[in-house]
């Protein structure tokens, strides 16, 4: 028994050091990937470089592997940027000596069009990397399971707030028994704000609607593989027929359809002979219709001739909406209020990359045994947190209070101690620490030369009287709006 329990005893630390590695790969890649999202822009790095999964690093030949969903797209990235991953990961860290970059094991290969007798693919594909879904057999019933759908992304998983809720009422009303007024239904948002979920939740709403329903998701650039393979193998009839006897059909990421004048001129196509027979429609894109270049202008208006639903960045509410749902899947572990607003006020760019920074600090804590605490989010997060960080100044903080407390702007340096000049002093510094990465050194040099303990000093009591005093938090919080617009 001693034994067993020796063994498990080292299994389980032996997980915890592998599954600490892979949040320290994360957190690299994390880096890296900004780095090429610099370098590539941001529509080169959104197809290729943001689908690649990491996989792990072989201690024997220092070989890391990196996945890919398709064949496709592996081939295209080894082909084009493997020599920038070896270096990049070279130069991060020092046991990777080069990398190799595949299909996913877990993922199929691309497949040809496989017929029946009858000249149709079935529309209940359960290829993934094709992302066609519907269900696993078509009886008398109808599909009895979908295929490729992300079973967590449902409308009851869809946090709402101002921002989304036109696109979200808009998605339930496609998906809904009745008929829609508008089809196509245009998603349009930047990257990490819903729009993927709100495409799945469709799907799943649909498919529990509409018992004999056939429907069919994929990207863009799914949608461009198929169309070439189909031309090549001389079996665009097959192909055209199977894409048309979809009752919904769903498109991701349309804007990389750019400039593919042969399958612009297809999807143009079908879109007319599904809208012509009632079917459904649900396109979406990180820009609006009119701005997607090397589009042909009757394709422009097919997409735009239904609802444009716009799915606008999450305000500070909604992002502590969202932080407070996902912690319901931690508990018991407790995370403090005090670090939901910090992260919630300090990742702004998209909720992907919120719910991403909520999920890296718990696993470190959960791994290395610490608290969830501010000074821990902080010290893990640096990069994300330097990524969202709009440059706001000392300078800039300092204006905004005496503006708000109507006080003269050398009040910031004097030596005063009056209460009506000490208190807005003590939120400005308070405020540039929460607002920018300066130390509580450089903070003090920019209130007059003061030592650093004074700033700690204030930095704690504006954060204690902000959990008594609802006046003081108003005012902050009305500092924090605009300071951040």
């Amino acid at each position: 028994m001693a034994k067993a329990g020796e063994f498990a005893g080292k299994r389980k630390a032996t997980d915890d050091m592998e599954d600490l590695e892979a949040v320290n790969l994360a957190a690299d890649w994390a880096d890296i990937s900004q780095g090429l999202r610099k370098d590539l822009g941001h529509q080169l790095h959104s197809q290729w470089i943001k689908p690649i999964q990491l996989g792990k690093i072989d201690s024997d030949t220092g070989t890391l592997d990196l996945y890919l969903p398709t064949e496709f797209s592996a081939n295209w990235v080894k082909d084009r940027f493997a020599d920038r991953l070896s270096l990049a990961w070279k130069i991060a860290r020092s046991e990777v000596r080069k990398v190799a970059i595949s299909v996913h094991p877990g993922r199929r290969q691309v497949a040809d069009l496989q017929l029946h007798n009858d000249g149709r693919r079935p529309a209940n594909d359960a290829d993934t990397s094709m992302m066609a879904i519907g269900a696993d057999t078509l009886g008398d019933s109808g599909f009895t399971s979908s295929v490729g759908l992300d079973a967590s992304l449902t409308f009851a998983a869809f946090i709402t707030g101002e921002a989304n809720i036109l696109a979200f009422n808009a998605a339930q009303r496609m998906a809904a028994t009745e008929k829609p007024q508008f089809s196509p239904l245009y998603l349009k948002a930047a990257t990490g704000q819903g729009k993927t979920h709100l495409l799945h939740a469709i799907g799943h709403t649909f498919l529990q609607t509409h018992s004999r329903s056939r429907i069919f998701y994929c990207s863009a650039e799914r949608f461009m593989v198929e169309f070439v393979q189909a031309l090549k193998a001389n079996r665009m009839i097959e192909f055209k027929a199977r894409l048309r006897s979809f009752d919904l059909l769903l498109v991701d990421d349309i804007q990389f359809i750019i400039g593919k004048a042969s399958a612009q001129e297809e999807l143009l196509y079908t879109i007319d002979a599904l809208l012509a027979e009632g079917k459904r429609l649900v396109f979406a894109a990180d820009r609006a219709p009119q701005a997607l270049d090397g589009v042909e202008p009757r394709l422009l208006s097919r997409l735009s001739m239904g609802l444009v639903a716009d799915i606008q960045p999450a305000d500070i509410e909604l992002r502590k909406k969202i932080l407070h749902s996902k912690l319901t899947k931690f508990a018991p572990l407790a995370v403090p209020e005090d670090v939901i607003e910090f992260l919630a006020r300090t990742i702004t760019r998209n909720v992907r990359e919120l719910v991403g920074g909520l999920n890296k600090l718990i696993a470190y804590a959960q791994l290395t045994g610490q608290e969830v605490s501010l000074q821990l989010a902080e010290e893990q997060l640096t990069d994300i947190l330097s990524a969202n960080r709009r440059r706001i100044t000392i300078d800039e903080i300092q204006r905004t209070v005496c503006q708000f407390y109507r006080i003269d702007r050398s009040e910031m340096s004097s030596k005063r101690r009056a209460r009506a000049v000490v208190r807005p002093r003590q939120v400005a510094m308070y405020l540039s620490k929460v607002l920018t990465p300066r130390s509580y050194p450089e903070i003090g040099r920019k209130f007059g030369g003061r030592d650093h303990s004074t700033v700690i000093h204030a930095v704690r009591l504006i954060e204690d009287l902000r959990q008594r005093d609802a006046d003081m938090d108003g005012d902050v919080r009305s500092l924090l709006r605009q300071l951040e617009s």
